[in-house]
């Protein structure tokens, strides 16, 4: 049964409430339960990734907008204080309501009990939750934010109204933590135009909630703007494959298989197939952000926000296929896989000695960034004669010895923590680290080789096998030098 739209466009009918079965919502609830416990009970596996501890670092200096990120992950870290697995329940919380809201939405498109479930439980084995879910990252926020607009959008759709400023609300909330959402609300208003219903476009309630979300926004663009747009910069950065997550441009799609698992493929396929033929300004979306992605250099995970509406739109086709044992053994054995790779590549559960000898870390950079940063500190901060301050490279090392050696003076240009140093006014020696060797010496005389960080289990991350430079005062002093030592990327 199609309801024709006064532009012409159609999309099925929504489900009617009775059609709805709302008996897979507590099995969901309960799954996601369960991850976040998983996640609190590894929750102090490792240590700190280094965008953990810049984020400490940000708390510390609360503001309505950085140079790189708006100020809700911040203030999720100012929660967490100078504890690792305090710092880690916000992620672990927002990883399970994500699961649940799988869930929701499956439920929201008419699906049966069992495919309320088998969604939820798809997106709790998927490699992004479990990730996001252990770290504390701006994409932990965002995959929850993204499900949200989501959910509130399918919801809005078939009621619309005031339904319109939940996705208002949660749009804006997202916008205090990354800008990323106003590229799905775009995306989003190109599929209605293109594919309908263009009817929700006469819905006052609609433009309501954009004027909602705008000013939920506006604090953190009034920053930006005050401070001349960083996060153009930002975007530059990425574009050119600056970021240790950037990929080329033609793996974004091809990524997307990575980012659940591949076994799980057919699930969100057949959520584009059933979102196409019920909602297709869905898949028009998609479509949007994958070529806006990949011609702009975007990270493939950039798309992961989409999964909880892929996985609950394909669970009910997917286990309508899977009518005879056969099949539903096949799935269950995918499910178990995957959850299998995905914990173990994602979770801290190989011991730490260990690591090294695994493709681990070569499969999962982000996982080596958790290791050797309170070894990293006491290596540095060793070396710093009486009056000498650290320059460091990048967020990540100054972050490190603002947790594990807050006693040594700490400089960096990069990003936000260019801003939470000032150079020293007289001529003081320094102590350098994350430079190649030749900036060393073309900005710094009489450099020798004080120290070499090592994590102590022989893990090749990006610290490892690092020098520690000790060097004189700058050879035109810290005014000149400042400016080049500042950077967004």
């Amino acid at each position: 049964m199609t309801e024709a739209t006064p532009t012409g466009s159609s999309t099925r009918a929504a489900p009617s409430p009775r059609a709805m079965d709302p008996g897979g919502l507590l099995p969901a609830a309960g799954i996601g339960v369960l991850v976040a416990a998983l996640l609190i009970a590894l929750s102090s596996g490792y240590g700190y990734h280094r965008d953990e501890l810049y984020f400490l670092e940000a708390a510390r200096h609360v503001a309505t907008g950085y140079v790189d990120q708006g100020p809700l992950t911040p203030l999720l870290a100012l929660l967490g204080g100078d504890s690792l697995i305090a710092l880690r329940v916000a992620p672990a919380l927002l990883a399970g309501l994500v699961v649940l809201v799988t869930g929701l939405i499956a439920r929201d498109l008419g699906a049966a009990r069992a495919a309320q479930v088998f969604a939820a439980g798809c997106m709790a084995v998927s490699a992004i939750l479990l990730q996001t879910g252990h770290l504390l990252s701006t994409t932990t926020v965002d995959l929850l934010v993204w499900a949200l607009v989501t959910w509130f959008t399918v919801r809005a759709l078939s009621a619309g109204g005031p339904r319109w400023l939940l996705v208002g609300l949660a749009a804006g909330v997202g916008l205090q933590n990354k800008m990323l959402v106003a590229f799905l609300l775009a995306a989003l208003l190109v599929g209605v135009l293109v594919a309908g219903p263009r009817r929700v476009l006469r819905d006052p309630w609609l433009w309501g909630a954009g004027l909602l979300a705008l000013a939920i926004w506006s604090p953190f663009l009034v920053w930006q703007a005050w401070h001349g747009w960083p996060m153009l910069a930002l975007s530059r950065s990425i574009a050119a494959g600056a970021s240790t997550s950037s990929e080329p441009w033609w793996l974004v799609v091809p990524f997307q298989a990575v980012l659940v698992g591949p076994l799980l493929i057919p699930v969100w396929v057949a959520g584009l197939v059933a979102l196409w033929r019920r909602y297709p300004l869905f898949p028009v979306a998609a479509a949007v952000l994958a070529v806006l992605f990949m011609a702009t250099g975007g990270k493939p995970y950039y798309l992961a926000g989409l999964f909880p509406l892929l996985l609950a739109a394909g669970a009910g086709p997917v286990l309508g296929w899977a009518r005879t044992t056969l099949r539903r053994v096949l799935l269950g054995v995918a499910v178990a896989l995957t959850a299998l790779v995905n914990v173990v590549l994602m979770l801290p559960v190989v011991p730490v000695t260990a690591l090294a000898d695994t493709p681990i870390t070569a499969m999962v950079g982000d996982v080596g960034e958790t290791v050797g940063w309170p070894e990293f500190a006491r290596t540095v901060s060793a070396v710093v004669p009486p009056g000498g301050v650290v320059v460091a490279a990048n967020y990540g090392e100054a972050g490190a010895l603002r947790r594990f050696a807050p006693y040594v003076p700490v400089l960096s240009g990069h990003n936000a923590f260019a801003d939470w140093g000032v150079p020293p006014a007289g001529a003081v020696p320094a102590v350098v680290v994350g430079y190649p060797e030749a900036r060393v010496r073309e900005w710094f005389p009489d450099c020798t080789v004080a120290a070499t960080i090592d994590n102590g289990v022989g893990l090749d991350n990006q610290e490892q096998g690092r020098p520690v430079w000790r060097c004189g005062p700058p050879r035109e002093g810290w005014a000149a030098l400042w400016p080049q030592l500042r950077r967004v990327g």
